[in-house]
Formats: structure tokens, C-alpha cells, sequence
């Protein structure tokens, strides 16, 4: 049976943090304010739907969110996810983007759809938004894929992250 710990003389301290890491309280205030601004948008955006519509805002809301993830993602894939990568990873990634789509909304008028007996509507809105949302993401990364690889985030060599 193998040890589960390394064999004597073999212990190394942890390694520590590289020095373009992001401290934990900077990418926290990061997706906090990214995800502020992202409901922000949504809300002024979005609007009650008549009992039994298509809520299509939404709809479209996590549609384009999905797309414009989609290629961001595409975007920073080109390099490492350090330094000005991962800020704008989580500052606009998760923040923004996060917090302008929305699965709970989503949730709830799926829910509603379904509770009011439109049966139909409610299983197409779900089923619609899961698959168009996939596919626009993989639109968004193919997409930016396909751009020309310039400037501070587009990984040519020699630039920094």
C-alpha cells in the first residue's frame, strides 16, 4: 500500500503566491462590483410579464449573456489566467455577466408558467433558454476564436497577461 505522505526529507514548505496573484479581497471587490453593475442593467431592463406570456426580456437577457460570456471566455482562453486576465475574468465574467443573466428569475417564471397550467410555454422557455444559452456561448467562443490576436488581452507573445 502506498504512503499518503510524502517520504522524509521531501517536505517543501508551500509554495508561495505568485507575485501577479489577485489578493482575495481585490477579486472579491471585483465581482461585487461587476455583479452591481450587471443587475443594475438587468433590472432596468426588465419588465413583468403578462400571466402565461413568453418572458422574453429574460430570454434575450440570458441568451446575449451566454453569447457575450461565451466570447469573452474565448478571448481570455488565448492566455495564462493571471494578472490582468483574471481581473477582467472575474470583474467582467463573473460580475458583470453573472450578475446580468439570471437563473433564479429564470427559475421562477418557469415555475409560474408551469403552476398557471401553461405547460407548454413553461417546458419550451426552459428547455429554449438551456439550449439556445449553450449554443450562443459556443457561438461567443468560436466567435472570438476568430479574431485577430492584438492587444493587452489577446495573447500575443511577449505581452504581458
Amino acid at each position: 500500500m502506498a504512503a499518503l505522505t510524502p517520504p522524509h526529507g521531501t517536505d517543501a514548505p508551500p509554495a508561495a503566491a505568485p507575485a501577479d496573484a489577485l489578493p482575495l479581497a481585490a477579486a472579491a471587490l471585483l465581482v461585487a462590483a461587476g455583479g452591481t453593475l450587471g443587475v443594475l442593467v438587468r433590472a432596468l431592463l426588465t419588465q413583468p410579464v403578462a400571466p402565461g406570456g413568453w418572458p422574453w426580456r429574460t430570454f434575450a437577457i440570458n441568451v446575449l449573456g451566454s453569447l457575450l460570456l461565451g466570447a469573452l471566455l474565448g478571448v481570455l482562453q488565448r492566455g495564462p489566467d493571471v494578472g490582468r486576465r483574471r481581473a477582467v475574468r472575474l470583474g467582467v465574467g463573473t460580475g458583470v455577466l453573472g450578475g446580468f443573466t439570471t437563473y433564479s428569475t429564470f427559475a421562477l417564471e418557469v415555475e409560474q408558467l408551469l403552476a398557471a397550467g401553461h405547460v407548454v410555454t413553461g417546458v419550451a422557455y426552459a428547455l429554449g433558454s438551456v439550449v439556445l444559452g449553450l449554443a450562443a456561448a459556443g457561438v461567443g467562443i468560436v466567435a472570438a476564436g476568430s479574431l485577430p490576436r492584438r492587444g493587452a488581452l489577446g495573447g500575443d507573445a511577449g505581452e504581458e497577461p
